[in-house]
């Protein structure tokens, strides 16, 4: 019996082997992802490599191999600790409050009958400013000769001492600049959610007497559950390594007090000059974010939204 053309065809795309053929298309597109593989391998096999070293620059860069003293040291270095505590309360206090703040902020805005286009333009023109100039916006306004919101605190009485001068302000400060940036982000992805919940579902609880936190409860909140978790996956992955708006602000001042694990890193190696230990404090920080990113795609795979 003659061979028919489609499976002649298919006969052709085999290789005689028996083995996966590599198609024409990526083929052409091997050459591109060598180059990007090796740009992406090489600075980071050359940061492993440099966290092995103490690092010295007088006379052109030298590397003296210093085994683990490099990573020894980050464990046991205080100012490196506390930074880490500082910079996970930063990374707990502005997630945390963009979350609320951000779901709030869209189901407000998706109740809207008449002007959601419009306020949804407002909400979201933080999130286009670049975040030196939020930092630079924040420092004018919370500046204690001319700033408009220092003038505030100290003529209502609440707070009359340097916003950013004083340990126990400072930090909240350039929280609430961190949150007043990016909680339209977490707004617009779960406003997306919100766009995308069966409506059907919705006047069939309505129909049946389901309130609307009930509805909230037990249609909106499992419907919108999985696109929560991404949007927090996004925002950590950056508030992790956030450094902008305090380096701009406080430069990590005043003393420690903003000193978060980014800023201790570029103190380091660009003020220091210690870049062995720069490079195990880079690599810590990329630790601490592969295991937060894991984090979230366990959740999402309990869900069954990831495989």
């Amino acid at each position: 019996m003659a061979a028919t053309p489609a499976a002649e065809n298919q006969s052709r795309r085999q290789p005689k082997n028996g083995g996966p053929r590599i198609s024409l298309e990526m083929k052409m597109l091997l050459p591109v992802l060598f180059l990007l593989a090796l740009l992406s391998l090489f600075p980071f096999l050359y940061i492993i490599f440099m966290s092995f070293n103490t690092v010295s620059m007088i006379g052109g860069i030298s590397f003296d191999f210093a085994g683990l003293d490099n990573w020894t040291r980050m464990f046991t270095d205080e100012v490196v600790g506390a930074a880490w505590l500082r910079g996970i309360l930063y990374f707990l206090a502005t997630v945390g409050l963009e979350l609320v703040l951000g779901i709030g902020m869209a189901l407000l805005v998706h109740e809207l009958v008449w002007g959601k286009n419009l306020a949804l333009s407002l909400l979201l023109l933080p999130m286009f400013m670049a975040p030196v100039i939020v930092g630079l916006l924040g420092r004018f306004l919370t500046d204690g000769t001319y700033g408009l919101y220092a003038w505030f605190l100290n003529t209502t009485g609440v707070f009359q001492q340097d916003i950013l001068g004083t340990p126990s302000s400072a930090l909240l400060a350039v929280i609430l600049m961190d949150v007043w940036e990016w909680t339209p982000l977490i707004m617009l992805i779960v406003l997306a959610g919100l766009s995308s919940v069966d409506q059907a579902t919705l006047e069939a609880a309505k129909v049946d007497g389901a309130g609307y936190w009930q509805r909230l409860r037990h249609v909106v909140v499992p419907a919108v559950s999985g696109i929560v978790v991404v949007a927090l996956l996004i925002r950590s992955m950056d508030a992790i390594r956030y450094f902008d708006v305090i380096f701009i602000t406080t430069n990590g001042g005043p003393g420690n007090a903003t000193k978060i694990i980014p800023i201790r890193l570029y103190e380091t190696a660009f003020r220091f000059f210690d870049l062995g230990y720069a490079a195990a404090i880079g690599l810590g920080m990329l630790a601490f974010s592969i295991l937060v990113a894991n984090a979230f795609v366990a959740i999402l795979k309990r869900r069954g939204l990831a495989r």
